[in-house]
């Protein structure tokens, strides 16, 4: 395995990655590995948090002979730009650029190069395969929503409330406020605001993002989709409804596999016991689920005709 250094323009920004290579000789298959929302860098590492997904996916799809290139976000690592300035449609616009440029390359089979997404990174999986532009050999939805934006927020606003710690709810009982309505509130504020940053609660936050994720609907992108398609949410998943995968097999008219694994929470490691989001900085000291890191390669490297591939 090895790893090279990549730039690639976006619209008015230069863009920075690892294109990560398998032993042997190429042309080989690849994948654009595209991260969850945050700032966060080529390996889907936030300065709070390294969630390491890409760097992991990176090495296990290498192990089975398929290149990869991931990215650092803009104004993330070495990339240009702002994060906060960017919307949610530069993040879809910066994975086309990111997938003409792995494709070009000559390392790579332009003909077996795929999609995997995590979190808001699926979500952008979907709407580039739906486009068909630039076409793909197949995409990996890791996590990935079946709704609106703004309903998985509030969907991710119930399940997150018995789980706030104790002092949090005991307000939010003695102020009788209701968290999901709250929730919603701020959607209302951040769909009235018009500049890509804004304040809420004394916060800067990127108000472009949200303006365009809240109302971004992924169902007609799904539709639009006949290539292969695997789709894997945890049990335990927090902040996406593992039941959005029963949409997705719904929505998609090409192959499509759905997988639920029991204990797996949107970290993509296992969580034994009641799934809480306090937990998540014990989970990051761990790696990536290895059957989950097993289940994507082995599709990928099935779809792609490497050599010894189990489906």
């Amino acid at each position: 395995m090895r790893d090279i250094a990549l730039r690639f323009t976006a619209a008015d920004q230069t863009l920075a990655g690892t294109l990560t290579l398998p032993a042997g000789s190429g042309p080989y298959p690849a994948v654009l590995l595209i991260s969850g929302s945050g700032p966060l860098n080529r390996d889907s590492d936030h300065r709070k948090g390294a969630f390491g997904v890409s760097r992991e996916l990176a090495a296990a799809l290498a192990e089975v002979g398929v290149a990869s290139l991931r990215y650092d976000k803009r104004g993330v690592g070495e990339s240009t730009g702002s994060f906060l300035a960017a919307g949610f449609t530069d993040n879809i616009a910066d994975a086309r650029a990111a997938l003409a440029a792995l494709a070009a390359r000559p390392e790579i089979d332009a003909a077996r190069v795929f999609l995997a997404g995590h979190s808001e990174g699926a979500l952008i999986a979907t709407a580039v395969a739906g486009s068909g532009a630039p076409p793909v050999a197949g995409v990996v939805l890791l996590c990935g929503a079946a709704r609106t934006g703004a309903e998985t927020l509030r969907w991710q606003a119930m399940r997150l409330l018995p789980g706030l710690p104790a002092p949090v709810r005991a307000l939010l009982r003695l102020t009788r406020t209701d968290f999901v309505a709250k929730v919603a509130k701020n959607h209302d504020k951040l769909r009235a605001t018009t500049t890509d940053v804004a304040r809420l609660g004394g916060v800067r936050v990127n108000a472009r993002w949200f303006r365009e994720f809240l109302d971004y609907d992924p169902a007609a992108d799904l539709a639009a989709i006949r290539v292969p398609v695997l789709a894997v949410t945890g049990g335990k998943d927090l902040q996406v409804d593992p039941d959005d995968l029963d949409a997705i097999a719904a929505l998609v008219p090409g192959p499509v596999e759905i997988d639920r694994p029991a204990d797996l929470t949107h970290t993509l490691r296992r969580q034994p016991g009641e799934p809480l989001l306090r937990k998540y900085r014990t989970e990051l000291r761990g790696p990536v689920d290895p059957q989950l890191l097993s289940r994507v390669t082995g599709w990928v490297a099935a779809r792609a005709a490497v050599r010894g591939a189990a489906a």
